[in-house]
Order: structure tokens, then sequence, then C-alpha cells
């Protein structure tokens, strides 16, 4: 391990026991797979380097006990720092820090801590200390332990609020979505009841207007059959046929007979039969009384004129 990247220099031979001493070997970053292939190395110091900071997967050095960073440039601990729940004794001493991980809450195991000369957050920097020896150093570990629990129950507690307010959001968001999906359908049933109901009207218009117009061509149809009958002449009434009708009838169906029976006489070959002799003397004494009735008429109307 070169001085500078950290390769090239075999941890083994730097291993005391339980102890791995990496300081002043001016280490720009830490050799965690190195590290992780040495858990019996339980003790690290990596103190007076050039670390500005710490990668990720440190974090899995969940076998160290006891760390030293101090005297290095590091700014801020990773996120997931509280992941080394094994860590009893940590010195940061004379760091660039401002503010710890809130996951440094999780390092219950934590007896011995020193945040001098760092430029801490007022308030952490009250509630840490100083650390001027092992008992401050030790309560330095329990105060901000308790420091960062309560952070970390602040941060819950409103992450939970949070996450409380999001979900009565989804739920008023929910609820308001189902009131408009309510009032939708509501409006699209009013809608087709209103449909429904114009067409009904328009229906009972049309039939009524049917009606109408049926009653007005029937009443035309009475209006003009009324003139027509009022028109006509008036029918003389019907007698029935008297007697005297009929006797006339007879009278002349007899009269026929009689003309019939002189014409047969008179023209065709009949004439020489013993009836028909009689038929056309009677004629001729009837035509003789007629002429003589005649005559005697004209002389009496002459002597009237007289």
């Amino acid at each position: 391990m070169s001085r500078g990247s950290g390769k090239g220099l075999s941890l083994k031979d730097k291993l005391d026991g339980n102890e791995l001493d990496l300081s002043l070997c001016d280490l720009n970053e830490v050799p965690v797979r190195e590290l992780a292939a040495l858990p019996k190395a339980t003790v690290l110091d990596l103190s007076c380097n050039n670390l500005i900071s710490l990668p990720s997967d440190f974090c899995s050095l969940m076998h160290l006990v006891k760390l030293d960073l101090s005297k290095n440039r590091l700014q801020q601990l990773p996120l997931d720092f509280g992941r080394l729940v094994n860590l009893q004794h940590l010195d940061l001493l004379n760091n660039r820090l401002v503010t710890l991980p809130v996951s440094f809450a999780q390092l219950k195991n934590l007896k011995w801590l020193d945040l001098k000369d760092n430029p801490l957050d007022p308030v952490l920097a009250k509630v840490a200390g100083d650390c001027l020896d092992e008992n401050q150093c030790k309560q330095a570990a329990v105060k901000v332990l308790q420091h960062m629990k309560a952070i970390q129950s602040e941060q819950d507690r409103q992450r939970q609020r949070k996450l409380q307010a999001e979900r009565e959001m989804e739920k008023r968001r929910e609820a308001e979505q189902r009131a408009k999906e309510a009032q939708e359908r509501e409006l699209r049933k009013r809608e087709k009841a209103e449909e429904k109901e114009r067409r009904r009207r328009e229906y009972d218009a049309q039939k009524a207007a049917k009606q109408e117009m049926e009653k007005k061509t029937k009443k035309e149809a009475v209006h003009t059959r009324k003139p027509a009958s009022s028109s006509r002449p008036p029918q003389p009434p019907r007698h029935k046929p008297s007697w005297s009708r009929s006797v006339l009838r007879v009278l002349l169906f007899v009269l026929f007979c009689i003309l019939c029976t002189l014409a047969a006489c008179k023209l065709t070959e009949l004439q020489h039969q013993p009836l028909c002799v009689s038929v056309n003397t009677l004629y001729e004494d009837v035509v003789a009384a007629l002429q003589n009735h005649k005559t005697l008429q004209n002389m009496l109307q002459h002597n009237s004129q007289q």
C-alpha cells in the first residue's frame, strides 16, 4: 500500500493482536476491502491522515469496537454510520465536522466520545461539552447519544406526521374523487331523468296533437256530410197504391186486350171466324153510336150558339 492510496501495504504486517495502526500513513482513502478481510482488527487507528470523507461501505466494518479518526479533514460521516453497532470508543478530535448523521443514535454501545476542535453546530457543541478527561468523554458519549436519539425521535415523529398528512391527503383526495364521481353520477342520472321526462312530454304532446287532429278531421267530415244531406230536394211522400189505380190498371189491360182482339179480327184471316164476326159487328155498332153521339153534340152546340 502506497502512502497516497493505501495500495501495496500489507495490513497484516500492521496488525498487532486485535489492534491495527494505520496512523500517519498519509492516507487519502480508507482501504475498506482489506480491513473487511481482517475481522480480528477490532481496534483501528486512522488518525493523522488526509481523510476528507469515509466511503459508504466503511459502515460494513461492524466488527470495530474502537475507532480513532482524529486529526483528519473529515467534513461529514456516512449517513448509515450507525451500522457500527459494536463501536464503544470513538475519537473524532480535530476534524471539520459540523453535524452528525441521525443514525449516530443507533450506536447503543458507545461509551467514549471526543468531538473537540470541530466546527460543531452550537447545540451539538453544547451537548458534547469538553472531553478533557475520561469522565467528560464518557459523559459526552451519553449526552450526544441522547441528543441524537431525541433528534431521531423528532425526525421519526415528523416523518410519521408527514406520512400521516400524506395519508390524510390521499384519503381526502380519494374522498374528493369519490364525491366528484358521485356528483358526476348524480348529474348523469339527473340529466338522464330530464332527457327521459323531455321525451315523455314530447310523446304526450305528439299524442295529444294526433288526437286533436283526428278530432278535427272527424268534425270536418261531419260538417261536410251535413250540407250534402240538407241540399237534397225533399222527396215526395210515397203513397200506397189505392184501389182506383188498381181498377184503372185492370181497365187499361181489358182495353188493351180488346184492341188486340179487334186488330186480330180486322187485319188477319180470323175475321171470318164467328167470334171475329161478332167482334167486328160490335165494333161497327160502337163506332156508329159514337158518331151519332158526336153529331148530337154538334147540334146541341150549334143550337146553344144561336
